[in-house]
């Protein structure tokens, strides 16, 4: 689908040319499925043309993202479709005529594929373009990135505290382990010590000799 300033043009012209008509040529694009919102991609998007006069053949028309405008098919009651380069086929879209309105298939509905649809309309020698029909994916809202970083940052934080807990604690128990033997080993030399004292006294004082 290559885009056209042609087509630009030709659309300004034709909204003006509708408006001018008023009510009276009103036409209508709009999805098959009345309750769909938004089309889904890789599947079948189906619109449909309401034409002010269903036996005149009418254009589909693609306004993409890009505000290039877009020629796909020209479809009349015959039925006879006319895709891009003169072709009766398209690999891409599927057009039809089913009696009381033209009927528009893209066959996988891709981020290329979005943007607004229109069909138009020759009449009494003047271009008339249907209402659009936006067709775009639904807007998904990403999650706050502080809310983001602080659950990952706790979740850091408590994988750090999982991985270490078990090691602190054993250094711990270590630690008050080795102040305990040293607590022993004070008080063990203390008292060989104060043993050691009162030996020597009791043997110093019984080698004296004895008074007269």
């Amino acid at each position: 689908m290559a885009g056209s300033p042609a087509l630009l043009l030709l659309l300004s012209l034709g909204l003006c040319c509708t408006g001018a008509q008023g009510q009276r040529n009103k036409m209508e694009a709009r999805f098959l499925n009345r309750n769909l919102k938004h089309p889904q991609e890789g599947q079948q998007l189906e619109l449909e043309c309401l034409p002010y006069n269903k036996f005149l053949g009418i254009h589909w028309i693609h306004l993409g993202k890009d505000g290039n405008l877009h020629f796909i098919v020209s479809s009349t009651p015959i039925p006879r479709n006319t895709f891009q380069g003169n072709k009766i086929t398209s690999p891409k879209f599927e057009a039809r005529w089913t009696g009381n309105f033209y009927w528009l298939v893209v066959k996988n509905f891709t981020t290329q594929d979005e943007g607004t649809y229109f069909c138009t309309s020759n009449i009494n020698q003047e271009l008339h373009f249907s209402s659009g029909q936006p067709a775009f994916f639904p807007v998904t809202t990403a999650a706050p990135t502080t809310h983001t970083a602080t659950t990952q940052s706790s979740q850091d934080s408590m994988k750090d505290n999982s991985q270490q807990g078990p090691h602190a604690g054993i250094s711990n128990k270590n630690t008050l382990k080795s102040i305990c033997d040293l607590f022993l080993w004070v008080r063990v030399a203390g008292i060989g010590l104060l043993l050691l004292t009162a030996i020597t006294i009791t043997i110093t004082h019984c080698q004296r000799p004895s008074s007269a």
